[in-house]
């Protein structure tokens, strides 16, 4: 029985693996999010996937798996990224005219595609300032997210600050009781 039922699985990864490779929904090179694990497909066999994650990290995923379970597909249909980030300016600032302002310098990061081009928005009113939400896409995914999105908030960063504008912190206000009177 447990011959049978270990067999049973091996076959079920061999006809997936068929599948996979004559439908052609995953490719090697696709940047894909499988059970939590995210990375680049380096082979498709007809048994398993391997998919290696940027930080070197390989993880052999059973084609079965690929078959049944969502798999995320980040460069299926278009190799395009968006990538977000966030920052919050003080309550007063002029966001009609920071807005290109901001599109302008995260157009001038690298890797930061040009169509589409930028966005800003704003996504909300918080405790302490104006929520702003940065949108920029990227077309070479394989390279990483971490190290563009930490260029973008750093060139983010250097025209709030040669503009002037604040980057709000948490403030509490106290209040103490008077002093008692004497006696």
């Amino acid at each position: 029985v447990g011959i049978g039922l270990g067999l049973q699985r091996l076959a079920a990864n061999y006809v997936s693996g068929f599948v996979i490779l004559a439908e052609r929904s995953l490719r090697i090179g696709d940047t894909v999010r499988v059970d939590g694990f995210e990375g680049r497909i380096s082979d498709i066999t007809t048994r398993y996937t391997l998919i290696r994650a940027l930080n070197g990290r390989e993880s052999i995923v059973p084609n079965e798996m690929l078959v049944t379970q969502r798999v995320e597909n980040y460069s299926y249909a278009d190799p395009n990224a968006a990538i977000t980030s966030t920052v919050q300016v003080a309550y007063g600032t002029d966001i009609t005219a920071l807005i290109p302002k901001l599109q302008a310098v995260m157009a001038g990061v690298p890797r930061v595609l040009q169509t589409p081009g930028p966005g800003v928005q704003l996504s909300g009113f918080g405790a302490d300032g104006l929520d702003l939400t940065l949108v920029f896409w990227i077309g070479d995914l394989e390279n990483g997210q971490g190290n563009v999105r930490s260029a973008v908030n750093l060139a983010v960063l250097q025209l709030l600050d040669a503009e002037g504008i604040e980057i709000p912190f948490p403030q509490r206000v106290l209040h103490g009781l008077p002093p008692p009177a004497p006696p």
